[in-house]
């Protein structure tokens, strides 16, 4: 699964992602409503397009705007689905309940986050620990890392992102984001600073940086004591096998939420979702299927 297919001639869509990207047929009201992940809305959009052209009595609008805005309109009843790229909290679920209702989790993709620096930068690996010493302020200089004597930019994803969170809980370990890291509305916009910039370092879904010739993915190590796991093949595809095993240490499942027991149209949709169909647009759109899906045979 190279880098360099439909998913990086997609990535100037990721750029509206922030505010909102749409799929529907031409003249119909959306009958599914999908808010969510940033991360997930090209994903999305791709399920969205290919299920409708098989299923031409049924539409289906996506937006994005982030986990956390799509969790919140599923709390408050103006979608029927949300995509989000971390686990639902248990104070949104009570939220829901207490709203009457009851939501349900389908796990509909991984994803292994990437660490990334710009390819002029030397440093090929960092530990959970270094990275989080970075991001949190304590490390200020590459050259306390291996790296050239140039103080580290930061770049993260805004505080509506899944990621953000996710990064936030499982690397930094719930502390808080150094006061000058620069927040970026979309991975997209991520990138080309990070692409633009030696010092700067930069986090977000591997598959995207993937073939961006100035940008480098980092190998990361589980602590000081581990050899550090490239989330990559030596030919440059993301390596299913760390991911699905999580020997990268920064991997994860991409989620639908659903109001209530999916019925209908929408039960219809999240099964052809985790399906053989959905699985390989999840291949092909350059994420990870599903352990055991079909589509796995293709890596």
């Amino acid at each position: 699964m190279m880098m360099n297919g439909p998913r990086k001639g997609t990535a100037a869509l990721a750029i509206l992602a922030a505010t909102a990207l749409s799929v529907t047929m031409p003249g119909a009201a959306a009958n599914i409503t999908v808010k969510g992940s940033d991360t997930m809305v090209i994903l999305g959009q791709r399920w969205a397009e290919e299920f409708m052209k098989a299923n031409q009595d049924v539409t289906i609008q996506v937006t994005g705007g982030g986990s956390g805005t799509g969790i919140a309109a599923l709390i408050n009843g103006t979608t029927a689905l949300a995509n989000s790229s971390r686990p639902i909290k248990d104070e949104e679920k009570a939220q829901a309940k207490k709203n009457g209702i009851n939501v349900v989790e389908f796990k509909t993709a991984m994803d292994g986050l990437a660490v990334v620096v710009n390819s002029a930068n030397p440093v090929q690996h960092l530990s959970m620990k270094q990275i989080g010493k970075i991001y949190t302020g304590y490390i200020n200089n590459w050259k306390e890392v291996g790296g050239p004597d140039k103080r580290i930019l930061r770049y993260s994803r805004e505080s509506n992102s899944g990621t953000y969170v996710y990064f936030k809980e499982h690397v930094l370990l719930n502390r808080d984001y150094a006061a000058d890291t620069q927040t970026m509305p979309g991975t997209s916009a991520l990138a080309e600073a990070v692409s633009k910039d030696p010092a700067a370092i930069g986090y977000g879904g591997v598959a995207y940086f993937a073939g961006i010739p100035k940008i480098r993915i980092l190998s990361v190590a589980k602590d000081e004591g581990s050899a550090p796991v490239s989330p990559l093949k030596t030919d440059g595809s993301v390596n299913y096998d760390v991911i699905w095993n999580q020997q990268y240490p920064i991997s994860r499942y991409l989620f639908v939420y659903s109001a209530g027991t999916p019925q209908g149209d929408t039960k219809k949709f999240l099964d052809w979702i985790v399906g053989p169909t959905g699985q390989e647009i999840v291949a092909k759109v350059e994420y990870i299927p599903l352990p055991g899906s079909t589509s796995t045979a293709k890596n």
